[in-house]
């Protein structure tokens, strides 16, 4: 970097680990965490950063070109990596056209490709005032900013202790090579933009990449997409019917054309679950996600060969292709006046050039939680209708005593119900504390993990009943008590109601896999012994309906099943869930909040009414 006339400084960052703390879902970042147990003040990674300043800029933006590798064991990918981004930071050292500072950083990751870009991230926009290096007296003692004066062996310059920083970023590209030889007759390009709880990046950034990628450099372009669906028998029948009714309708009406290959609708359905799916899991799916909690729109580029990379005759070639999408990238996020803001932030992928918006989805969603609300209202009004009829008839017989009697019930079944929900999502948040004794434990692993929250969650569910009263010693007369589940059912599904619409704003597939799950387990939710009163036909259709439906609705059963089927049940343990959660809490995800806080406690209410004594 030297070489190229540029700003150059060495960042040195300690190595550091997720661990579960509730506060950080509320607060601060993964990579603001401890250190790891086993790291020392002398275990740190050291990032390369050098900065071109733009020979027609104010310094008031940046472009940041990231390109990770293990600095302890480089491989060829990643050797390629940086000599294809030295050769753009060499090319744009020269160039006049520059509007924007650009930064090259070669981040160190033997501890992990996002925090290396994280703490460099976390450094370049908090300011550190001389003399108050020591502020983080948690990780280490010593400054995490690597102001060692060292001696360069060829330019004999040393490098400044500084930490350069450039203008506001931008946009930011991840660039990797990877080794991985695709079946297709050209070379492959995946794109990876999924960041924390579900953000992603302005659509312009991915339209371009793609738009340069596929008609300039004759790359072939892929998003992620679950390959599991790509076989699938019963998505091939339906896309088989839908380029039947497409090809009907085009003959009735030429201009009608929304019909699609079969072969189409299978890829874009596998890309469209395996969107909703990162969406909904909140884990970034690369370094980029660490862009995006500084609100810096930028993605992952994996560009494969489609020969080996040891073919010295080819290689040239595949890197030509590679610097130029690079460079051409950098030239039209340099040539905007302003960051990316027209296009959409909400949007599902189905392939590298078509998404769904925002204004399409959210239709889908809405029609999927309305019943909820009209299902409490509908109870709410049965209710009141009854037990004015109730207290009609026993007027007759005894006014005074049945008027006042059925105005105090009145009075006080409503607070009951929300005391039994409020008890219910207290014991959630009990629940979502517990691993923070878990991970305390020593030589545990995963399935005793599992076990040790099971049993704790089912003892502090006791314990607060038993505090706080159960629900079940509420002691009403008979004729009140056979409808006392539909006022607490109409009180959850209001609940649940909330809980998706809220977590809709935060991360909306995480709201629509929920309201799948949630929606008809909270509508079929009727208690069983008010079920046998039926007939013998419904009675049993209603009763294995609610309890396959509480069954699939358990947040534990519903991983489980997922990754049985993915990649056989033969790999499949108690464990494996906490494993995920795991993975949840440690990158702060909304999705732990929401499976424990609103998931589990209105499951456990649907249990609590098919159970109720009416």
């Amino acid at each position: 970097m030297e070489r190229t006339g540029a700003e150059v400084y060495c960042h040195k960052f300690h190595a550091q680990m997720n661990q579960f703390h509730p506060l950080q879902f509320f607060s601060a970042s993964p990579y603001t965490l401890k250190m790891q147990e086993n790291s020392s003040c002398g275990s740190h990674g050291i990032n390369s950063v050098g900065i071109i300043r733009a020979p027609r800029g104010d310094g008031k933006e940046a472009i940041v070109l990231v390109t990770p590798y293990n600095s302890s064991k480089i491989d060829l990918s990643e050797a390629l990596s940086l000599g294809l981004a030295y050769s753009i930071f060499s090319l744009l050292s020269r160039v006049n056209w520059l509007a924007k500072d650009f930064v090259w950083l070669a981040a160190d990751s033997r501890y992990g490709e996002y925090n290396s870009v994280a703490a460099w991230l976390k450094d370049y926009h908090t300011p550190v005032f001389v003399g108050l290096k020591e502020f983080d007296t948690d990780t280490c003692a010593e400054s995490s900013y690597p102001h060692d004066w060292k001696e360069h062996s060829t330019t004999a310059r040393s490098i400044p202790d500084v930490f350069g920083r450039a203008g506001t970023i931008a946009a930011a590209l991840v660039f990797k090579v990877v080794d991985r030889q695709e079946t297709t007759d050209k070379d492959t390009l995946n794109i990876y933009s999924e960041a924390s709880n579900g953000q992603m990046p302005n659509l312009d950034l991915i339209n371009i990449v793609h738009y340069l990628a596929v008609h300039k450099q004759g790359l072939h372009v892929k998003v992620e997409k679950f390959y599991l669906l790509l076989n699938s028998a019963w998505l091939r029948i339906v896309g088989e019917i839908f380029e039947l009714i497409g090809k009907v309708a085009k003959n009735l009406n030429p201009q009608w054309k929304f019909g699609i290959p079969a072969a189409d609708y299978i890829e874009g359905t596998a890309t469209l679950a395996s969107s909703v799916y990162y969406q909904a899991l909140g884990i970034p799916t690369g370094s980029h996600g660490a862009f995006r909690d500084y609100q810096v729109d930028a993605i992952t580029l994996e560009i494969s060969p489609r020969v080996s990379l040891n073919n010295e005759a080819r290689r040239p070639e595949f890197l030509l292709r590679g610097g130029r999408l690079i460079e051409g990238v950098i030239r039209s996020v340099n040539n905007l006046l302003e960051k990316f803001h027209q296009s959409f932030f909400l949007y599902l992928m189905t392939s590298s050039g078509k998404f769904v918006s925002v204004g399409v989805y959210m239709i889908g969603f809405a029609l999927l939680v309305s019943p909820l609300p009209v299902a409490a209202a509908a109870l709410y009004s049965g209710l009141r209708t009854s037990d004015s009829s109730l207290n009609t008839n026993k007027h007759k017989a005894n006014p005074s005593s049945t008027e006042a009697y059925g105005t105090v019930l009145k009075s006080w079944r409503w607070l009951h119900a929300a005391k039994v929900v409020f008890v219910v999502h207290l014991w959630g948040v009990l629940v979502s504390l517990v691993p923070c004794l878990i991970i305390q434990l020593p030589e545990r692993t995963p399935t005793s993990s599992m076990l040790a929250w099971v049993s704790l969650s089912i003892l502090s569910l006791v314990t607060l009943y038993g505090i706080l009263g159960s629900p079940y010693s509420y002691i009403i007369s008979p004729q009140y008590q056979r409808r006392e589940w539909e006022i607490l059912k109409a009180v959850m599904i209001a609940v649940a109601s909330i809980g998706l619409g809220l977590m809709s704003i935060i991360n909306y597939a995480t709201a629509q896999i929920g309201a799948v799950l949630m929606v008809p387990m909270c509508l079929l939710a009727v208690p069983l012994r008010h079920i046998s009163r039926s007939g013998m036909s419904r009675a049993v259709l209603l009763t294995i309906f609610n309890l396959v439906v509480a069954f699939l609705s358990f947040p534990p059963v519903t991983m489980l099943l997922i990754k049985g089927f993915s990649e056989g049940f033969d790999s499949v343990s108690v464990g494996d869930f906490w494993i995920w959660a795991q993975s949840l809490w440690t990158w702060n995800s909304a999705t732990y909040l929401y499976l424990i806080l609103i998931h589990l406690p209105c499951w456990a209410l649907c249990i609590h009414i098919l159970l109720h004594p009416c």
